[in-house]
């Protein structure tokens, strides 16, 4: 047998396209630990940008093709996969990110003389900001179903329940009476499903109704954030409470946000508000990763769907808006049961159509990041 060379290799591999990218793996960096064994072994690894890379299958395939065409007399081809998350452009700007204004060079409700230093939070990577512009359309579990899946595929996740009011995470998780601890003055994450998590929640009575003005609401979320020792983190995913108020308006103003994702159902009734948190996000800067459509349709026991909400409402406004189009979640019984009895439906039933869909969105969604991360760090 003729010895393979590693320059051969590495040649193969330059011929493989980063789909989403269009660029070769290796002017990328992506592939590391290249060797050749003396009976015609091949061995590297292929470091993607998310564990939850939709394209790892198709990546994995192209690279084995690419050699066996290039070498045919290749022997084995073993090819890792592994990952490392990118940073958000984002998190290396000046210690927050973006100005405080609306785009139109108007101060925001922050701006002007003294307004508050910008949050940072140098371990966390990605900040996803999750919104929709009214209550009701499945918010909450769309955002706990995304955390759960980017953790389940092998990152270090974070999910903040932003809304103050009534928060709903405690519930969705199954810990409404537990509280965090404090270590060397900062409030611990409570873990569960491989997710850190904190909300206001945790730390006040469930029967108590918080009745606080703007400034207090937006002091009381920016402790949730700076006074919680989160680590490292791959995502931190906030749960936003619904429409475009103070709250929203704090947490896009002063902090790095990676990129928000809209979550609306199919009906014009939501999608007229949805509109209003399209507009407030480009208006301060933020960069939207895309649109869900949650309660697409239900599934009845012959296989048909019967669209409820109406029928891709949300993929035609995500077209008209020039939006990502992340996906359609159905609505099912197994996604609110998993809400109530705390045990989200991505852990108690994976394999339910719900299920599948909101691990497919979740995907998308790491990949939109990874997307964004790497056109930012090429200009």
């Amino acid at each position: 047998m003729m010895s393979i060379q590693k320059s051969q290799i590495e040649a193969a591999l330059g011929t493989v396209m980063e789909p989403d990218l269009g660029r070769d793996l290796m002017s990328l960096g992506m592939v590391e630990n290249i060797a050749v064994d003396e009976a015609g072994n091949v061995s590297f690894t292929v470091v993607l940008t998310t564990p939850a890379c939709p394209m790892k299958e198709k990546i994995k395939n192209s690279c084995i093709d690419a050699i066996k065409a290039a070498v045919p007399e290749v022997g084995a081809i073993d090819v890792n996969m592994t990952s490392k998350v990118t940073s958000s452009c984002s998190h290396h700007g000046a210690h927050g990110g973006r100005d405080n204004h609306d785009g139109h060079g108007n101060h925001g409700a922050h701006g002007g003389h003294g307004a508050p230093q910008k949050i940072d939070l140098p371990n966390v990577k990605n900040i996803i900001a999750v919104a929709s512009g009214k209550g009701g359309v499945g918010k909450s579990t769309v955002s706990l179903n995304l955390a759960v899946s980017l953790a389940a595929s092998g990152a270090k996740v974070g999910l903040i329940d932003a809304d103050l009011y009534g928060p709903s995470i405690p519930t969705m998780v199954g810990l409404q009476n537990v509280k965090p601890e404090v270590l060397n003055q900062k409030l611990m994450p409570i873990e569960k499903f491989g997710v850190k998590m904190m909300s206001i929640g945790f730390l006040v009575d469930p029967e108590t109704a918080l009745i606080w003005r703007g400034p207090m609401a937006s002091s009381a979320m920016r402790q949730l954030i700076t006074d919680v020792d989160w680590q490292e983190l791959d995502y931190l995913i906030f749960d936003l409470p619904p429409g475009t108020g103070d709250i929203q308006l704090t947490l896009v103003q002063n902090l790095a946000i990676s990129g928000a994702v809209i979550v609306t159902t199919p009906q014009e009734v939501a999608l007229a508000d949805v509109s209003k948190a399209v507009t407030m996000f480009r208006k301060v800067g933020v960069p939207i990763l895309g649109l869900v459509e949650n309660m697409s349709w239900y599934e009845l026991p012959d296989g048909t769907r019967d669209y409820i909400f109406g029928r891709q409402g949300g993929e035609k406004f995500a077209r008209i808006n020039a939006l990502a189009f992340l996906g359609s979640i159905p609505i099912s019984s197994s996604m609110r049961e998993g809400g109530d009895v705390g045990t989200p439906a991505i852990i108690a039933a994976p394999d339910a159509p719900t299920s599948v869909a909101a691990s497919k969105v979740a995907g998308e969604i790491a990949r939109q990041i990874s997307i964004l991360n790497a056109n930012c760090s090429m200009n």
